[in-house]
């Protein structure tokens, strides 16, 4: 959207804003959906940081190597190499990043929220929960003019400590009350169904706003501004607000496309593929018509074929499709998952997993492809992923595999309207103190 960033920055209502593209650096970028959307809307990447070897793969391969769409300006002091938010903040690079200081416009990202997930265990103790204070060391380190904080809901949630003090924590108020010294803070939940993203995911989100800063928007809370921006961003795209899963993944069904060896996986079948059918399918594949990557197949075994078989049939014709696959019927087939569920066509799906089959698809007795994935994400088709597509046992801690890589993601096109929508709020003229 770099033609929308000039056209604002040209306009009477930023004047005084710097003529520069508006920088940011990706905090626990993972696979890049956060990064992916402001570069949409006309930010300029500086560099990313993600300690997965899986994750940061399929970062070098969209965002660093010389045929991608969209580059991050990446330093010479750093390497191009996976890297934790500690190891940044170390000695090797504490010069460099001093030199930051006050120097960067956007720090963007949020910590791993798998201890705050209501869909996990939600363990206090869970050493993934202290990243949020080295994120907010980061902050303090760079200051930046604005910070993007993405997370679970769970984050907002009280925990009750396994200590002897049984000390209760909040993670979000964590947060508010430390930025809030020098930072003007917002916070909302979003679900992104809501917001062109074919699947209902609700996430906090956290904007703050460096103090004493004269700002171009005479709306002091940004996201009164991304909602009443939100119905224009999507006109101007052709697309809806609310896109059903079917809108989103039906040209991704074998029974339309068939299936064929997948170039990757030696054993596997992919689904082949044809053409878009609906506006959201053809906004996916903007500026690429080449075979969408990423659509391996499970090899499921015939007897759970048939299970997935009979567990459509019954969701449809009980009228449970989105819902949790009731009781009777788990114990019908021995099925120990609780959040299983089939998807309907009709309404947005069901926020989508690192498990693949928690979901099975609407009509093919299958778990979702990484493809599938990726579009009730609003990752486009051209976006690859890297690494190995699933892990087990202990490694799921340690590893993050392409399933887990989309799951994790903040979705593309959520990201770009929020980008838009900030891009709004660069310094200018009216200064906030609140």
């Amino acid at each position: 959207m770099l033609q929308y960033l000039n056209t604002i920055q040209n306009s009477s209502e930023v004047e005084g804003s710097a003529e520069r593209t508006p920088t940011f650096v990706d905090a626990f970028a993972g696979c890049g959906g956060l990064s992916l959307g402001l570069m949409e809307a006309g930010w300029q990447g500086m560099f990313a940081i993600e300690k997965d070897p899986l994750a940061f793969e399929t970062l070098q391969a969209n965002f660093l190597s010389s045929n991608s769409r969209h580059l991050y300006n990446w330093p010479n002091w750093l390497d191009q190499e996976p890297l934790s938010i500690y190891d940044l903040m170390g000695e090797m690079y504490v010069s460099q990043l001093d030199k930051l200081r006050g120097k960067v416009d956007l720090l963007a990202g949020g910590p791993p929220c798998q201890g705050f997930s209501s869909a996990g265990r939600r363990d206090p103790n869970d050493p993934r929960n202290r990243l949020v204070d080295a994120y907010l060391e980061l902050v303090k380190r760079l200051e930046p003019d604005m910070v993007l904080l993405e997370n679970v809901r769970g984050i907002t949630y009280k925990f009750t400590s396994n200590s002897d003090s049984n000390e209760e924590v909040n993670y979000s108020k964590k947060l508010i009350k430390t930025l809030s010294k020098d930072y003007a803070v917002f916070t909302r939940i979003i679900k992104a169904s809501g917001y062109g993203v074919p699947q209902n995911r609700p996430r906090f989100f956290m904007i703050a706003m460096r103090k004493g800063v004269k700002r171009s928007h005479p709306r002091p809370n940004p996201f009164t501004f991304v909602s009443a921006h939100r119905d224009s961003f999507f006109q101007a795209k052709g697309l809806k607000r609310r896109p059903s899963a079917c809108s989103a993944i039906s040209d991704l069904e074998v029974l339309k496309n068939g299936d064929k060896d997948c170039p990757e996986c030696k054993g596997f079948k992919a689904i082949d593929y044809k053409e878009p059918k609906t506006a959201f399918q053809k906004a996916m594949r903007i500026g690429f018509d080449g075979p969408p990557s990423d659509t391996r197949m499970a090899r499921h075994q015939p007897h759970i074929v048939d299970r997935f078989t009979s567990i459509i049939n019954h969701c449809k014709a009980n009228k449970q499709l989105y819902s949790t696959i009731p009781k009777e019927l788990r114990e019908r087939f021995g099925l120990k998952k609780q959040v299983i569920r089939v998807i309907d066509p009709r309404r947005p799906s069901p926020t989508i997993t690192s498990m693949p089959d928690d979901l099975i698809h609407y009509s093919e007795p299958r778990a979702l492809t990484v493809r599938e994935n990726a579009r009730l994400q609003t990752f486009p088709d051209w976006f690859v992923f890297k690494g190995k597509y699933t892990t087990g046992g202990h490694r799921r801690k340690l590893e993050v595999p392409r399933f887990t890589q989309v799951a994790n993601a903040v979705p593309p096109l959520l990201a770009e309207l929020l980008g838009e929508s900030l891009l709004r709020y660069l310094p200018s003229e009216q200064t906030w103190n609140n």
